[in-house]
């Protein structure tokens, strides 16, 4: 015995101070909390552009003024039309504006299938949110974890037994009469804190259930938002080309007016090639924007025919600097952190419980017999007096070998479970570092096309079209320089979409919203 409890301290186990508790940090629980304050900015009205507004495309004026006569009716309709497509223009910002400007509006029951105006991306979050069944499931098992406890702490069911003898000849004799019946109520009442640590346990199981609520909230959020920002990259690419075919059909003007005063057929066959170019770039980007919509329908569980759109803008901005802020704010919110921390504190508790098991449990009970004097009893003195009587037990804790390996076991666990949290953190600071990086890159990337490739590539686009009516370059050299042109603004949403899904998987990583007062 006395080796046996040199095996394992029980009593620096059982008085070993609890670690600090930790406080569950719930995800929204069907309210949608917003992206951090400093990944949204309002949109801006010039980010998304036009190449109508840049440039605006007349005919050649002939030199020779062969063409005059005709061309100068052609010209008045071309600048009155364009004055109208201005208004147009204008109109139809007027409106961006003032949807950019209204509320966001309240979940409805069943959302209008293709929305002109799209909605934000809080609005799908929280449709999946309150929708999605694998969310569903999770607070369903968050439920049923809780209803552990009250059978965790409860004693166990009494014990009921009646004994009786159906020959009266068999049956007991005693001086009192003959035996009929005999029943007894035992009751099992274990060691003191047992229960209560088995409470305890079934508390740490409920906290552990809600992280993974927390955790399969997390990655429906960052599902919706990188589904929405695809909707939101082929929306605006097919935009893009849209302008672009306008931009041709102008091109193809050029190419015409040029051919009738002398030029090459060649050069409008080429313009009429890029329009189809473009058709054939629309037909594949439409069939991109479908497959988008179908994943985050199927993320919203909405039916087939309901296609979401998305709004204008996307509202992101430059990510944060501060990386140890963020690593400390993913300790305190990141949902597998959490979780594998109330994973120890229940190792903990398995191990206070096994320690516990050297001690014996107890049982009680009430016993009863029924006693008859009739004319076949044995006794000359019967009197047919019942019995009563009250009885006490224990359990006997002599296997120590067990009770120490159920012990060690436990230990082991936890110490196992503490690795793992030491990996997981590893982890989770080397992802929260590597995005930082990707998403600095992107925004450098995002400024160098906004603030000098685009313009200059413009700004080249206009002094080719201008040499192209002074005969100084080739219809070839302007193509070339509006496909880069195309290139280049498709190539900016692309990125703009990526950064936003960046930032989608660094908030999915740190657990919690990046706010100015974490700071």
């Amino acid at each position: 015995m006395s080796g046996a409890n040199s095996d394992v301290d029980w009593q620096q186990v059982l008085s070993d101070p609890e670690t600090a508790s930790i406080q569950p940090v719930g995800y929204n629980d069907g309210v949608v909390i917003a992206s951090p304050a400093v990944f949204a900015q309002p949109p801006q009205e010039d980010s998304k552009r036009s190449f109508g507004d840049f440039l605006q495309l007349d005919p050649p004026k002939e030199e020779d003024g062969e063409f005059e006569g005709g061309s100068g009716e052609k010209e008045d309709e071309q600048e009155e039309g364009t004055e109208r497509g201005r208004q147009v223009d204008t109109e139809s910002d007027e409106d961006d504006k003032t949807n950019d400007n209204s509320e966001t509006p309240d979940l409805p029951d069943s959302p209008s299938p293709n929305s002109p105006t799209g909605q934000p991306v809080e609005y799908f979050i929280g449709t999946a949110l309150a929708r999605h069944p694998k969310i569903l499931a999770a607070r369903q098992r968050v439920a049923a974890a809780t209803n552990v406890i009250p059978q965790a702490k409860a004693l166990p069911d009494p014990t009921f037994n009646n004994t009786f003898w159906p020959l009266h000849d068999n049956a007991i004799q005693t001086a009192a009469g003959r035996v009929a019946n005999q029943m007894s109520v035992n009751q099992m009442v274990p060691f003191p804190d047992k229960l209560k640590t088995k409470a305890v346990i079934a508390s740490r199981e409920v906290q552990i259930a809600q992280t993974e609520v927390d955790a399969i909230a997390r990655e429906i959020t960052e599902s919706v938002r990188l589904a929405y920002y695809e909707v939101w990259f082929a929306t605006r690419a097919i935009d893009i080309v849209e302008e672009t075919k306008d931009l041709v059909a102008d091109l193809t003007d050029v190419a015409e007016a040029r051919y009738r005063s002398g030029g090459s057929q060649q050069d409008v066959l080429r313009a009429q090639l890029e329009t189809d170019r473009l058709d054939e770039q629309l037909i594949t980007l439409a069939r991109q924007k479908l497959v988008a919509q179908a994943d985050l329908a199927t993320l919203l569980q909405q039916p087939v025919g309901i296609l979401p759109e998305t709004t204008n803008e996307l509202g992101i901005t430059d990510t944060p600097q501060q990386i140890e802020e963020l690593i400390a704010l993913a300790e305190r919110c990141n949902p597998k952190l959490r979780g594998l921390a109330w994973e120890i504190q229940r190792d903990r508790d398995k191990e206070r419980l096994a320690c516990l098991q050297q001690y014996p449990d107890f049982s009680v009970g009430l016993n009863w017999g029924l006693v008859s004097d009739n004319h076949d009893v044995l006794s000359p003195v019967a009197n047919g007096n019942d019995q009563l009587s009250v009885s006490f037990g224990t359990t006997l804790p002599i296997w120590r070998e067990k009770i120490n390996a159920g012990i060690r076991e436990a230990a082991h666990r936890r110490s196992s479970t503490t690795r793992r949290l030491e990996a997981e953190r590893d982890e989770l600071y080397g992802k929260i570092r590597r995005l930082i990086v990707q998403a600095d890159a992107l925004v450098e990337q995002r400024n160098i096309y906004e603030d000098r490739i685009i313009p200059r590539t413009e700004d080249t686009l206009k002094l080719s079209i201008a040499d192209y009516r002074g005969k100084r370059t080739d219809f070839f050299t302007l193509i070339e320089t509006y496909r880069e042109l195309l290139m280049f603004e498709t190539q900016l949403a692309r990125i703009d979409a990526t950064l936003a899904g960046t930032i989608a998987q660094l908030d999915r990583t740190v657990g919690c919203p990046y706010t100015t007062e974490s700071r």
